[in-house]
């Protein structure tokens, strides 16, 4: 069953390649949707797909790449 989510990142999440790290993990993930930086500092995604991809996808994002600091994922 797929699942569409509204993710808002917040952190250290603009200027060290979060946004092209987490397509490439929703692509490999074959997910489908969207990811931009917002003026507050955090980046807001849609993501659809199977239910677990989505979680997984969210999982990664609580971290994200390396440069990242994520204070939270709403």
């Amino acid at each position: 069953m797929n699942v569409t989510k509204h993710l808002r990142i917040h952190g250290v999440v603009q200027g060290v390649g979060y946004r092209a790290a987490l397509v490439r993990e929703a692509e490999r993930r074959r997910l489908t949707g969207w990811v931009r930086n917002r003026a507050d500092g955090s980046v807001e995604a849609i993501v659809q797909g199977p239910h677990a991809d989505v979680e997984t996808l969210i999982t990664w994002a609580q971290q994200g790449p390396r440069a990242a600091r994520v204070e939270r994922v709403d």
